[in-house]
């Protein structure tokens, strides 16, 4: 395959949109449906802004598909489906309930906001306790650029500096944080000073994924998956022109570890991906063919069960197994599309169904 290309530097073409301008009015919309949607906004450390989405509270379903629109800076549609046949042999594989997603700028969507690759960590001695990790994803990520992907994309993210900016207009900014406690002061300091920000201007949202919107937002990066294989992969980015994918939402896990197996099988065994490219037919269809799971010496059983296998290190897993498991690839230049891997929902239906 071609090597990847900057998603962001073609002659002549418009400015690149702002995934934290954008994302403001989805992060609007869930302040204001804080006490349906079950979520607990407080002032956290140094004064940023906190929402609780399953830490000490309930949360929703509802919550965690507006978290996973604002993960995409505002360039995503994420919304709920209900199948309508229910079969094995059916279009939502026997499952009721899926989340889809789609985008008209995939790459700076999923990559340069929704990919969850910014790396937090504060000691047992900066938190006087307890050790903190966790990975931040969202549109904050674009305004720090901490990450070598954001280079390789030629795109970062700028917001208005204006004393009398906050977060709830153009001079905000957000982050999302799979966590089941808030961040320390250390962690919220290098948050603020990597990203230029006064307290007041971020928000922070904590989504545990053994909870009702950690579960719903990290099923709905089953677009971002297929975008991150593909940059593995080395394609070109920028021949990547639109996205949509779908894949099964289960319950969420009695606790973190189930959860963490539940969503990814969700994605390596039942989701489902349509990517639009403007490229040379031999490169879609190379694309198509090394996207899926089941190219992986690791497909075919839970993900919680691998993990275990390799004695919970991500990085001895085979870096292909994380895909969705079904792929078509359309090319623009030609008209022609390319199908490629199958859903496995014997598999997830094994592990999150009982019978009656």
């Amino acid at each position: 395959m071609p090597s990847t290309t900057p998603a962001t530097r073609n002659a002549g073409a418009a400015p690149s949109p702002s995934v934290n301008s954008l994302s403001q009015p989805l992060l609007a919309r869930l302040l204001a449906q804080a006490g349906p949607w079950r979520l607990a906004v407080s002032a956290g450390p140094l004064g940023v802004r906190i929402v609780d989405a399953g830490v000490e509270t309930r949360g929703s379903i509802a919550a965690g598909l507006a978290i996973a629109e604002i993960c995409m800076g505002g360039l995503g549609r994420v919304q709920l489906r209900h199948g309508s046949d229910r079969s094995e042999s059916g279009p939502d594989g026997g499952w009721p309930t899926r989340v889809e997603v789609s985008s008209g700028a995939p790459v700076l969507a999923c990559l340069a906001s929704q990919y969850a690759g910014w790396s937090l960590a504060a000691s047992k001695e900066e938190t006087g306790g307890k050790k903190f990790f966790a990975l931040g994803s969202g549109p904050a990520r674009a305004l720090a650029g901490k990450e070598p992907l954001f280079a390789e994309l030629g795109y970062r993210d700028r917001i208005a500096d204006d004393a009398n900016a906050d977060a709830n207009a153009n001079g905000g900014a957000c982050l999302v944080l799979e966590v089941d406690r808030a961040p320390p002061e250390a962690v919220v300091a290098k948050i603020l000073r990597d990203c230029g920000l006064r307290p007041e201007q971020l928000t922070l949202i904590l989504t545990p994924t053994a909870s009702l919107a950690g579960t719903t937002q990290v099923v709905g990066r089953v677009l971002e998956v297929a975008l991150h294989k593909a940059h593995v992969l080395g394609f070109a980015l920028d021949r990547i022109v639109e996205g949509s994918a779908a894949a099964p939402l289960p319950p969420p896990g009695a606790d973190a570890g189930e959860a963490m197996g539940r969503t990814n099988d969700a994605i390596l065994y039942g989701g489902t991906v349509h990517l639009t490219v403007d490229t040379g037919d031999d490169a879609a269809r190379a694309l198509a063919l090394a996207l899926p799971s089941i190219g992986s010496r690791d497909y075919g059983r839970p993900f919680a069960e691998v993990f275990r296998e390799y004695d919970h290190d991500f990085y001895r897993i085979d870096p292909a197994l994380f895909a969705p498991a079904e792929v078509w690839v359309s090319n623009l230049a030609s008209g022609r599309t390319w199908h490629a891997g199958a859903l496995n929902m014997a598999l997830l239906r094994g592990q999150w169904l009982q019978e009656a």
